[in-house]
């Protein structure tokens, strides 16, 4: 290099000071001649070492969004909305999933989010949300002559026959899960004969159980499959209990969770969408920060702090079961972009 200018201008597939440009020469050697292969192989590997040495690298879960139960339920109001043989308003008693840009778009259709059954209209038409409701407010509803329409997600609707159907065996519920989550809420009324929620193996295992006592272990859909586990061995571990195992935790969840351990070995950080109210989605949070690698939990794209995420070679995408897809489209563009 020493002797020619300090500056040089890509043209074509060679690199050339801007004076010899117009050289017909030079064109014909390098651009037209015998050089023009092995020159364009080049630098076709130098914009391949370019990419690979600058530009950040973005993996996204293959499991991330819409699980079969929250996309059941979206198509069942979807159908209500659609069809304009029925009259009066549509109610959700709660959120229909824990996503509120997803509430918000259905709120616009003029679908109304209650909080309380008694601001149903009798008559009127509502739609139970994905995680459930109340087994003695759903019959309410219906005594009351309000139109049902049950958007229940499946696995939950099956994780409230399991625990009915042992509770009617006289079993107590031991029931992992977050006590003011709607699901969990739902869950427990269908344990007749007790219960007992826990939010941590600690609080568990250190639970005095009475001797002679049946018991029933269960989750909430959502929970952590690993955690789970390592209780229920926990307990059985304990002599003379009279505990049956139900396992509550839906495929979904378990894949996810899964999928999120992989994906926080192989990258530098991860970034987690979903709804801040959705339970799911805060444990893919701790699923990954549990192996030592960063996350974050945004909503929309418009959350992530740009600057920062400048410093990773390899950040991982990721999103809860209630998370749009076009949500975690933006976010991957807007990744991909820095």
């Amino acid at each position: 290099m020493k002797g020619l200018p300090p500056w040089w201008v890509f043209k074509g597939f060679a690199i050339f000071p801007p004076k010899w440009h117009t050289s017909r020469f030079v064109n014909r050697i390098f651009l037209e001649g015998p050089l023009q292969a092995p020159l364009k192989f080049f630098f076709w590997q130098a914009r391949v070492a370019a990419k690979e040495l600058y530009l950040m690298e973005i993996i996204q879960a293959q499991k991330a969004g819409f699980c079969m139960g929250v996309d059941l339920a979206l198509r069942k109001l979807d159908s209500l909305i659609e069809n304009e043989s029925e009259q009066g308003p549509i109610f959700i008693l709660g959120s229909i999933i824990h996503n509120p840009q997803v509430v918000r778009a259905y709120a616009e259709k003029g679908v109304i989010t209650v909080e309380s059954p008694e601001e149903i209209p009798a008559g009127s038409r509502v739609v139970i949300r994905a995680h459930g409701i109340v087994k003695a407010v759903k019959e309410d509803l219906i005594r009351r002559g309000v139109a049902v329409t049950d958007a229940t997600c499946p696995k939950v609707r099956e994780a409230c026959r399991l625990i009915e159907k042992h509770a009617q065996d006289g079993r107590m519920l031991l029931l992992y899960g977050e006590a003011t989550h709607p699901e969990v809420k739902g869950l427990l009324s269908y344990a007749e004969a007790g219960a007992f929620v826990f939010d941590s193996g600690e609080k568990c295992l250190q639970k005095e159980l009475e001797p002679g006592r049946k018991y029933c272990l269960a989750a909430q859909t959502t929970q952590d499959k690993e955690i789970f586990a390592s209780i229920s061995d926990g307990l059985q571990a304990r002599d003379n209990l009279d505990l049956t195992v139900l396992h509550t935790i839906c495929n979904a969840t378990r894949q996810r969770q899964e999928e999120a351990l992989r994906l926080a070995k192989e990258v530098d950080f991860v970034i987690v969408a979903g709804g801040y109210d959705s339970s799911n989605t805060r444990r893919l949070v701790q699923v990954v920060e549990a192996q030592g690698t960063g996350a974050l939990h945004v909503e929309t794209a418009d959350e992530l702090p740009l600057d920062d995420l400048k410093k990773y070679a390899r950040i991982g995408l990721t999103a809860g079961a209630s998370t749009p897809r076009s949500i975690i489209d933006e976010i991957h563009r807007v990744l991909e972009g820095l």
